[in-house]
């Protein structure tokens, strides 16, 4: 399973609310600018994550978009179902050797924990403490 920049963006929005939890509303044009990205297609990516209930937005001059619960109830797992659908190495429908199978289930319940259990609260607090397994992000 390889991630898109539409699951990638979108854990930089919410990096970016995240951030600001408890500040006030955001506006997509603040994170286009600050990360470089197209607002278009900020735009794009908010609306799933709002109409699955992980932001609110709030409307007039100040307006712009908050949590809708604070970072430590968002997954990161959360965040790519809404933009990315299942996590699937494979359609397993198509595989009909049982050892391959269970390979690639093992593959995606591994996945499927990781991003379940990293939050937006632990995404935004990382500290590289000198692992060299540690986690890179570029966006």
């Amino acid at each position: 399973m390889k991630i898109s920049t539409k699951g990638r963006y979108g854990l930089t929005i919410m990096m970016e609310l995240a951030n600001r939890y408890g500040e006030g509303p955001t506006s997509l044009k603040s994170i286009a600018e600050k990360h470089q990205l197209s607002e278009h297609y900020l735009e794009q990516l908010i609306a799933p994550l709002r109409n699955a209930g992980l932001v609110k937005s709030v409307r007039g001059a100040y307006g712009g978009y908050i949590l809708s619960k604070p970072a430590e109830e968002i997954t990161s797992g959360d965040i790519i179902r809404v933009l990315e659908g299942p996590i699937s190495p494979v359609d397993f429908t198509e595989e009909d050797d049982p050892a391959k199978r269970d390979l690639w289930i093992r593959i995606r319940d591994s996945i499927a924990e990781v991003l379940d259990s990293t939050t937006l609260a632990s995404l935004i607090t990382f500290k590289d403490e000198g692992r060299s397994d540690s986690y890179m992000f570029y966006i």
